[in-house]
């Protein structure tokens, strides 16, 4: 049973660590073509990223190889992989009840990772990327790393789901922790301006967050944000687009394409006491 346990534990983290470089890096390539130079001069930053984000694939992976192994031995969870065990509606049902009560934990963690004590203890090494990049998604403190390497084990001992359902739930999750950092807004504009926007969370939003620290602290959607006073608003990226141009004059041209600076609630910058947790 232990040689068992282990082996299921080891299956995952390298699962875990794969998939982090494969959407991390399919996303930093993307980056370089869409935005050429953005990163260059980060390659320190980059390294120690990849470092903690590869030391997190192991933490979000053994809980996890724990529970798969429990699920096929011994019915632990309630993941499903029959699709008629309950009524096809309740499929992408279960994927919205994973996501906002996934990013409901997300938000109160991530604002208890804010207290000063626990953002110098921790949460300081994430945002310690100035500014985050594609391979930040994952770069956390061992502490952080089991406060969101907790959640989805967690849901799937108390809500079932389908085996198909939470393989998407967690593609969502993978792609979302890539793109919320790396420096533009991929996807289109409807989903982060008008009406949809106001509730949903992509880089544009959480680019605020990586400059202020005492706002925008949502993983999906604004609602959390928005019902505790912390939403301020979308960002743009002038600012770490200048920066970069200041890195690489060469390339001041690439930068500040004006998708990324159409926003609502301007992209000011940080106000006085920015980086300092709030």
């Amino acid at each position: 049973m232990l040689l068992a346990v282990t082996l299921s534990a080891l299956a995952m983290t390298l699962i875990v660590g794969v998939r982090y470089l494969i959407v991390s890096g399919a996303f930093a390539a993307a980056t370089r073509v869409r935005h050429p130079g953005l990163y260059r001069g980060l390659d320190a930053q980059m390294r120690r990223e990849i470092a903690w984000s590869l030391a997190s694939a192991a933490i979000y992976g053994i809980p996890a190889g724990v529970l798969a192994w429990g699920w096929k031995a011994h019915g632990w969870t309630r993941i499903y992989d029959d699709v008629h065990t309950y009524p096809l509606w309740y499929w992408p049902v279960s994927i919205g009840i994973y996501m906002v009560l996934h990013d409901s934990w997300f938000y109160w963690t991530h604002r208890w990772m804010h207290r000063p004590a626990v953002f110098k203890a921790a949460h300081a090494v994430h945002h310690a990327s100035r500014p985050p990049t594609a391979w930040a998604a994952m770069a956390f403190h061992p502490i952080e790393a089991v406060t969101g390497a907790v959640a989805i084990p967690l849901l799937v001992l108390a809500i079932p789901i389908h085996v198909g359902a939470l393989g998407f739930v967690l593609a969502i999750m993978t792609v979302m922790g890539v793109t919320n950092h790396m420096g533009w807004e991929v996807f289109p504009r409807f989903m982060w301006r008008g009406p949809l926007g106001g509730w949903l969370i992509t880089a544009s939003h959480h680019q605020r967050h990586h400059e202020q620290y005492g706002c925008n602290y949502g993983l999906y959607f604004r609602f959390w944000d928005r019902l505790c006073g912390t939403d301020r608003g979308i960002g743009d990226f002038a600012r770490t687009h200048a920066r970069a141009a200041a890195r690489n004059p060469r390339s001041a041209g690439g930068f500040g394409d004006p998708a990324d600076r159409a926003v609502a609630g301007g992209g000011a910058g940080p106000r006085r006491g920015a980086d300092r947790p709030a």
